[in-house]
Order: structure tokens, then C-alpha cells, then sequence
């Protein structure tokens, strides 16, 4: 089923409170503290101009499918077809700015579509893009 962007992406404006108490949790929680560390990277950016020559922009952009395929090995699957496992789960749809996770056929049929620029862009960000910007994190406590 296609969808437009509007029904996919969504904002996400400022990360919740955290608080170490008894609530209800999914178990990726974790992600908030993940989430925190992309935006101090400026990794959805970076991802950006590493696709920014290509032309053709699907629904899911580039940088939200590499984005995706992070998210997916941070949290512990190494096979595409596992993000059924989370796809419901409010987190991972928030870390990704998405209101629906691409099915797997998407992911793979939109990576296909690189080229090799975008994968040396993506290679050199990658090897040289985070070896500078190491600086400490400090969480509203």
C-alpha cells in the first residue's frame, strides 16, 4: 500500500523527561538516550548530504532507511525481515520521526536504488565523520 509523507513522517520536537520510576515502559526505552546522541551528532543531517545527489526521493528518503537499518542493528536483529518485531512500537517510530516503519520489500527495494556515490559518501562518513565530534553528554538531571 503507498503511502504519502504526510501519513509518515512526523515531527519530534523535544525528547521526554527522563525519570527512573515504575511506569509503563516498551522495551525499547532505551532509545531515548540513543535518540539524544543522533541529534548531538547531527546524523540524520550528515545522512542527508551523503544522498543529497540523488534526484529520485522516495517516500522513506535514504536517510531515514539508513537511519532505520542503525536503529534496527542497535537493537539487536540482523535479519530485514525482524522489523516486524517493533514496528508497532512508539519508540522506534519516534527515534525515526515516522508515524509507520517501511515494510521490509520497501527498505530493500529503496536501498537498491542507491548508487555508488551515495555509498562512498556514506563509506567516508562512516570512516571519518564521527572521529572528531567525541564530547562529553550531559542529561538534565
Amino acid at each position: 500500500m503507498k503511502c504519502s509523507r504526510a501519513e509518515v513522517h512526523c515531527k519530534t520536537h523535544s525528547l521526554p523527561v527522563l525519570r527512573f520510576e515504575d511506569s509503563q515502559l516498551t522495551s525499547y526505552s532505551g532509545l531515548i538516550l540513543i535518540q539524544e546522541l543522533f541529534v548531538r551528532l547531527g546524523l540524520k543531517e550528515r545522512l542527508r548530504r551523503c544522498f543529497s545527489h540523488l534526484t529520485v526521493s522516495p517516500i522513506f528518503g535514504y536517510p531515514t532507511l539508513v537511519l532505520c537499518l542503525v536503529v534496527h542493528l542497535l537493537l539487536g536483529y540482523r535479519q530485514l525481515r525482524d522489523i516486524r518485531y517493533y514496528a508497532d512500537d512508539p519508540l522506534v517510530k519516534r527515534i525515526l520521526g515516522l508515524r509507520r516503519l517501511p515494510d521490509v520489500a520497501t527498505v530493500s527495494r529503496a536501498l537498491a536504488g542507491a548508487d555508488q556515490e551515495s555509498v562512498r559518501r556514506l563509506q567516508g562518513l562512516l570512516r571519518d565523520g564521527f572521529s572528531h565530534d567525541w564530547r562529553p553528554l550531559s542529561f538534565p538531571g
